[in-house]
């Protein structure tokens, strides 16, 4: 597969076996109702990749340790990368790790900054096989609590949306970068079904069976409802041409949010824009001044 192909592909047909997708086709064509069961177990599995090469000097320098989430009684890896007074928590993406913002944390370190990071249960070597968003969401707050205070969150994809529910909840840091953040838990069901050859259907009825197997409507976890919770100064980062997350998403939640600066690129997706030194020198810039 070719590099602009790989980009213009969303990460979940990259990572998801081809014989996985033939079979929500079939449920789907059989009972929607399976079929949403299935989809259920799928979205709430993340996958697990070879660690990049970007990656592997994070992954060895940084020191390491295992904690368990006390509401959830999970379990994730700590990163804690650097040494410095001013801290910056990083939250990565779904089927992500604690590395992923790897070369964001070097020029973080670089600018006098010391990194918290993490693997969210059941991502990169913590352990388990299922995870969601109120996992993330659990976990940036005790890494808080624990390591902090923080002058900052970086999130993303649904790390950025776990990190506009803590913040809107009252997480303590002064400033929020969130990068490819989806808006719409709906949007989100409805934009993975078609990836796993489902259809619309489908995604409906795997998101009521959230909503009644969580006991909430799910959508109130989504990123403008958030956002309205949000007063810190915020950095949204998206690109025009992220076919996982698309970018309706980003000017969406910047409308909510009270004050905040929108930073559109084009060319980077959704897995480059986390390299992009454009993008690591603004996010600098916007937590310095």
């Amino acid at each position: 597969m070719t590099k602009q192909k790989k980009d213009n592909t969303p990460v979940q047909r990259l990572l998801v076996p081809s014989y996985i997708l033939v079979t929500g086709k079939i449920l789907t064509t059989i009972s929607p109702f399976l079929a949403s069961r299935f989809a259920a177990k799928l979205f709430l599995t993340p996958f697990r990749y070879k660690l990049p090469k970007r990656e592997k000097e994070m992954d060895e320098k940084s020191r390491q340790s295992k904690l368990i989430l006390p509401y959830f009684q999970r379990e994730i890896i700590v990163y804690e990368y650097g040494s410095s007074s001013k801290k910056v928590l990083l939250a990565h993406g779904w089927s992500g790790r604690g590395t992923q913002l790897a070369v964001i944390a070097e020029e973080l370190i670089k600018a006098g900054y010391g990194v918290v990071s993490f693997d969210a249960p059941a991502h990169g070597k913590a352990s388990g096989n299922m995870s969601m968003m109120p996992h993330f969401i659990e976990a940036i707050e005790v890494l808080e609590k624990k390591y902090g205070p923080f002058e900052a969150v970086i999130g993303h994809s649904l790390g950025g949306m776990a990190s506009l529910k803590a913040v809107s909840d009252g997480l303590p840091v002064k400033k929020l970068v969130i990068i490819g953040t989806a808006n719409s838990v709906t949007r989100i069901t409805k934009e993975f079904a078609r990836n796993m050859k489902m259809n619309d259907k489908v995604a409906a009825r795997m998101k009521s069976y959230f909503d009644n197997k969580f006991g909430a409507d799910m959508d109130s976890l989504s990123g403008a409802v958030s956002a309205e919770g949000v007063k810190i100064p915020t950095l949204v980062v998206h690109d025009e041409d992220d076919v996982d997350v698309r970018i309706n998403s980003a000017y969406e939640i910047h409308e909510k949010l009270e004050n905040s600066e929108l930073l559109v690129t084009k060319g980077q997706g959704h897995r480059r824009i986390l390299g992009n030194y454009e993008v690591i020198n603004k996010i600098i810039d916007f937590l310095s001044v």
